[in-house]
């Protein structure tokens, strides 16, 4: 029998704890012996990971699947799960907070249980953890190995000491927190996704450095809770990515419900005064001292290639970028292939998941499926969120792409005005002269959910005229899709059309 492999260092503070650590990291498990070669061996449980091992073991090939930490990765452990979980709780207290908006008494002395919150948070994500565990990957026929995987040479690594060919093998080690360069912030300690969940009481006060989405999706929720909570962003608008009324609404949206924000704004020096941490930011050359119980650092993400010894396998990467890969996801080593945060420019779960899928193909069967032809949406979880899928008016414009832009405020939308739900609008991007979809993008309360049906509208290539002649359910918020499509097709209608018409009907 093999040693015992260490159990994982996380603090286990209750029975969700415990449960998740059984069967994320099972303190008791026995590393299996090797079954070499590997047709696919896959360094990085997390949601790419897991696809690719679970569907290759599906099909019949011999997997074994690495994992230097938690089985479920960022997503399950630190990412989505648990943080839509908190927003989740916090949009409550909001609504209750806003209850006469709708027609109700507001209850008396509303008081926040954060703890309970958290103890929400970890009771879902441990029941989520069960359908990852590391007894149901072996049960499945996957060969299931802790501890850190180094490359020892073009078709072999090494985990803790057990040598393991492959035939192919797939990196999926994700990214990691990008941690800010401030003075004094080391010494003043800080948060990141990775340690936010750990909290147990809520900060009084919270500075979240950065307005990407993570910064935006916290910031909101700690303030919701009732953290006096500051954002500052080191340019002049949060979500850079995003368009920018969509970027000006959710900015809009923080600051009604009580986030200081500071645009422009840069974090030079950090130091703790009397228990606090005091924090000097830098804006257009004034100087100005923000003092706060907790810091959360929310700039980004970089790709996970530490310690790979991906040298020793003849695998290009860079530390910003990633692994280098092809439209196949080979990398340098036609051996070796990558998926997820660790190689694409899209940090999703969903992209990571059908990067995982292409792998499968291409690595086993002899495959040609190419990452550049998906179709990959995203959303920012705020409230409202911010969803998108394709390229923006701006892609399209440096492409030389001639586009028609369709827009429709949810507050003409029966259902959003009956929901109170009246920020936002839906927009939709066509090639001009077609009804083409390139893209779009939903603010909306509920636009992760509506930017779905616009998503799969372009990969079957159906056009925005076709969209219209699909009748919706009504009242629903996703009628503000249908508006779009049916003024495509009222523009569609050429002016000697549009007089025929009318001469008929007059007749």
């Amino acid at each position: 029998m093999l040693p015992l492999h260490p159990p994982i260092q996380q603090p286990v503070e209750g029975p969700y704890d415990r449960e998740l650590c059984d069967n994320l990291r099972p303190p008791d498990w026995r590393n299996p012996r090797p079954r070499e070669p590997y047709h696919l061996l896959v360094i990085g449980a997390g949601p790419a990971g897991l696809v690719a091992a679970r569907r290759a073991a599906a099909l019949g090939a011999k997997v074994a699947l690495i994992e230097r930490r938690l089985l479920g990765g960022g997503s399950l452990n630190y990412g989505s799960v648990p943080s839509k979980t908190l927003i989740r709780s916090s949009r409550l207290y909001a609504e209750m907070r806003d209850a006469a908006n709708f027609g109700v008494t507001p209850p008396e002395n509303i008081r926040v249980d954060f703890a309970m919150a958290m103890e929400r948070m970890r009771r879902i994500r441990t029941r989520i953890s069960r359908v990852d565990s590391a007894a149901r990957l072996a049960a499945e026929g996957i060969d299931v190995f802790f501890g850190t995987a180094r490359f020892t040479s073009g078709d072999a690594v090494d985990v803790d000491g057990a040598s393991l060919r492959f035939k192919k093998a797939m990196v999926a080690t994700g990214s990691r927190s990008r941690l800010p360069s401030i003075p004094g912030l080391a010494e003043a300690g800080y948060l990141t996704n990775e340690t936010v969940f750990d909290l147990t009481a809520l900060p009084a006060s919270l500075l979240v450095i950065g307005g990407g989405p993570l910064g935006c999706e916290l910031a909101q929720a700690f303030c919701r809770f009732g953290s006096r909570t500051v954002i500052t962003h080191d340019v002049p608008l949060f979500l850079p990515k995003e368009e920018r009324d969509a970027a000006q609404m959710v900015a809009e949206a923080l600051a009604r419900d009580g986030v200081e924000i500071h645009l422009n704004t840069k974090a030079v020096n950090v130091r703790v005064e009397g228990g606090k941490k005091c924090i000097e930011t830098l804006n257009d050359g004034n100087v100005a001292t923000i003092s706060v119980d907790q810091i959360l650092t929310g700039i980004g993400r970089v790709p996970a290639v530490d310690e790979l010894d991906l040298e020793a396998a003849g695998v290009a990467y860079d530390a910003e970028t990633g692994i280098r890969i092809d439209d196949f996801l080979r990398t340098t080593n036609r051996r070796i292939y990558a998926a997820g945060d660790v190689c694409l420019e899209h940090q999703f779960t969903d992209a990571a998941d059908a990067a995982a899928r292409i792998v499968v193909q291409n690595a086993l069967f002899l495959g040609r499926k190419r990452v550049s032809a998906l179709t990959i949406p995203w959303c920012t979880y705020t409230d409202p969120e911010i969803a998108h899928v394709g390229i923006y008016v701006k892609e399209a414009r440096e492409r030389g792409i001639p586009v028609m832009t369709y827009t429709v405020p949810m507050h003409d939308v029966d259902r959003a005005i009956a929901d109170g739900e009246e920020d936002g609008f839906v927009k939709i991007h066509v090639r001009q002269g077609t009804d083409t979809i390139l893209g779009a993008t939903v603010v909306a309360r509920h636009a992760g959910e509506m930017i779905n049906g616009i998503s799969l509208a372009m990969v079957a290539g159906i056009g925005l005229r076709t969209v219209a002649r699909v009748i919706h359910t009504y009242p629903t918020q996703a009628e503000a899709i249908r508006k779009a499509a049916h003024a495509c097709t009222r523009t569609r209608l050429s002016p000697f059309a549009a007089w025929l018409m009318r001469k008929w009907v007059n007749r």
